[in-house]
Order: C-alpha cells, then sequence, then structure tokens
C-alpha cells in the first residue's frame, strides 16, 4: 500500500460502472468506457506528482486505461478501500442512491459532487428553473412532448403564436432534459423541422438497455447567436497558486473559454471533436471586459445554487446585445488532460480554463484534491 504523504492520503479513482436509474422514462446515456480514459489521466498525473495512488494492478500501463481505476460498484470501491484508499476520486456519474453514498464520511473523502445533487442537476428544465428563480440570466425555454401534460407542450400542437406567448421564435434550440454532452441537441428552424426532429428524439431507444433514450418529454430553448464561452467554476477552499496559497470563501470562476467551429450552431461534444481544434482561452483584456465579468460572477452564483463541491462547468452564450446567457451546467465536466502516451494533445475545456490561473493540468488536478470532501 502507498504510504500517505504529509498533504495527501492514499487516493484511488472510480470510472463509471453503474448504469444511471431511469427517472422520469429517461436514464442519462453512459458514455463508452465509463470516463475510464480520464480516469487514467487522472491517476497517471497524480502519481507522477508524488501523490500515494491506490490501483487495480501494482504496476499500470499507461497505455492500458483500465489498470488506474476501479469500478464504482460496490466490489470495486470495497477493493479500492481494503487496499488502503482514503481517498475516492468520483470520476463518473453519480446520483441518489450511489454505491459511494454507503462509504462517504467513514473515514473516506471524496473528490466529486455530492450524489444527490447530480441526481437532481443533471435535469436541465428544473436547473434552469431555479437559476431563473435565483436571478441568474437564463434563455427563455418551454418543455414538449408527444402530449400535453405535466407542464409540456405537445408537439403535434404546436404554432408559432403557441411559442411567442412563451417568448420563444424559430431557430430554436431542441435537447433532451437528461443528456451527454451534445448528443440529441440541435438547432431548428421551423415548425416542420421542430416536429421531425422531436419525433426522432422521442422516438430513439437504447439499444443495449431497450428503453427510451431520451425520454418523452424534450427542452425547447431559445437560441443565442452570439459568442460561446464556457466558464469552470471552483468550491470554496485553499488552492495554491503561482505558489501562494489563497483561500475563497465562496465559488470562484476560473477565466473563460470561448468556443468556435461550431456544427450547425451547436458546439461539438469533445469526445469527437479535440478541444484544442475549437476552444481558446480568452485574453486577458477579454476577461477584463464588463460583460465577461458579470458573468463571472452568475457563474459562480449558479454554482453556490447547485452547491457544487467540485468543479462545474458552465456553457454560455451571448444575445443580441451582447449580454451572456448561462444555457447548460454541466455537474461533471470531463477531466481529460495530457501525460500518458499517445495522449498529449489531450486537454479538456476545465484543464484549458485552469491555465488562466497558471495551472498546468497535474497542477489543476492537485488543487482539485485539495478539495476532497466528507459529510
Amino acid at each position: 500500500m502507498p504510504a500517505s504523504t504529509p498533504e495527501f492520503p492514499p487516493v484511488a479513482i472510480l470510472y463509471q460502472a453503474v448504469p444511471a436509474p431511469e427517472i422520469d422514462g429517461i436514464r442519462k446515456p453512459m458514455k463508452p468506457g465509463g470516463y475510464s480514459d480520464s480516469g487514467a489521466d487522472i491517476g497517471h498525473a497524480l502519481r507522477t506528482a508524488g501523490v500515494p495512488l491506490i490501483t487495480p494492478r501494482l504496476e499500470p500501463d499507461p497505455t492500458q486505461a483500465m489498470d488506474w481505476v476501479f469500478p464504482d460498484t460496490a466490489e470495486g470501491i470495497a477493493e479500492a478501500l481494503r487496499r488502503g484508499a482514503r481517498v475516492l476520486w468520483a470520476n463518473t456519474v453519480l446520483f441518489a442512491g450511489h454505491p459511494l453514498d454507503a462509504v462517504a464520511g467513514r473515514g473516506v473523502r471524496v473528490v466529486g459532487q455530492h450524489p444527490a445533487r447530480v441526481d437532481r442537476y443533471d435535469d436541465k428544465w428544473l436547473t434552469q428553473r431555479e437559476l431563473r428563480e435565483a436571478g441568474c440570466p437564463v434563455p427563455a425555454s418551454t418543455l414538449i412532448g408527444l402530449t400535453e401534460e405535466s407542464g409540456a407542450l405537445a408537439v403535434g400542437a404546436l404554432s408559432e403564436q403557441r411559442l411567442q406567448e412563451r417568448g420563444l421564435g424559430f431557430p430554436l434550440v431542441i435537447k433532451p432534459v437528461r443528456g451527454r454532452g451534445s448528443e440529441g441537441v440541435g438547432v431548428v428552424r421551423s415548425l416542420a423541422e421542430l416536429e421531425r426532429s422531436a419525433a426522432g428524439l422521442l422516438a430513439a431507444r437504447d439499444p443495449a438497455l431497450g428503453i427510451s433514450r431520451y425520454g418523452q418529454r424534450l427542452i425547447l430553448e431559445r437560441f443565442l447567436p452570439g459568442t460561446e464561452v464556457t466558464l469552470t467554476v471552483m468550491p470554496p477552499g485553499s488552492y495554491l497558486i503561482e505558489g501562494t496559497e489563497r483561500t475563497f470563501a465562496s465559488h470562484w470562476a476560473l477565466p473563460a473559454v470561448r468556443r468556435f467551429n461550431h456544427h450547425d450552431g451547436i458546439a461539438p461534444y469533445s469526445g469527437m471533436v479535440a478541444v484544442v481544434e475549437n476552444s481558446v482561452l480568452l485574453s486577458e483584456r477579454e476577461q477584463g471586459e464588463p460583460a465577461m465579468q458579470r458573468l463571472s460572477a452568475w457563474c459562480a452564483l449558479a454554482a453556490s445554487k447547485v452547491q457544487a463541491l467540485a468543479p462545474i462547468r458552465i456553457d454560455c452564450r451571448s444575445a443580441e446585445d451582447g449580454e451572456f446567457l448561462l444555457f447548460d451546467l454541466n455537474m461533471k465536466p470531463n477531466m481529460t488532460g495530457p501525460g500518458r502516451p499517445g495522449r498529449e494533445a489531450q486537454d479538456s475545456l476545465c484543464s484549458l480554463a485552469a491555465r488562466g490561473v497558471g495551472w498546468s493540468y497535474q497542477e489543476f488536478l492537485l488543487n482539485m484534491l485539495r478539495q476532497a470532501w466528507s459529510p
């Protein structure tokens, strides 16, 4: 068993082997490999930094992701603890009743979100409603479905007038209530296109699970035509920034990253297009613009609203007047990074943002580890 260092006890990385539960007819799609690739990136970077790391194999192969990570099953977690882990890095999709619930706080600390909060705020409709109630600027939206129930408008009964009554006009964004990345997200420019897109999403089935892929309700949202940026927001705590320890009493945002090279108005999922090909850190001048400063404050407020215990990522776009609105909040952003052989060009939006405060990928992870929590 690796010995503890003065700062860090032994850490084990978890990947997703447990499917998220079905909620309101929706099960969040699993990523192939269950985030084991980014889990291995994290583990490799931590071990290189001298953090004691517990792994399934005593001498993990840097090219084999599964050598570095434990499944997030009860058995996988128990094995990691049996081998000496005292911190569990939850690089997985959490939910109320997740096996992590049974051990968190029992001498075990966690890097990641509170499982029940992930469950709650993976619901994009509920999240947008709560952010709106908190005063955050979010785009106008409505629910749609096959039938008119539970506050949703029936797709077959939609008209431009009914949409206008809800502050909506074409083009519009259509997206799942619970989703992963930009999967299922598209722009529709007419009623006919909306009906076709909605019909396809509502009829989609998960071939492995045999259930509806996106559920029976979808979100229809105002399309924002301006600049897209994404902000990574950190939880309160003590951080090491350029050799100086700084304490933040509340949530705070890393510098924003601008997205470009959209596909039909939507930023492609980073698993399909490398982040370095469509994203860039804003310059200091751009970061200092009043609209960006306001946005940073709104994103910090949003993170406090969802009680984030680890980094979250919030996607934003500007409207015609140049003001930014928050259109998506991700409780489990991708944490891919360089270091392992063949992955030198790998990056994530969060690690790109971290460079704005002088952090390398490794330093970003070490600062995340400093925020490990227990109930």
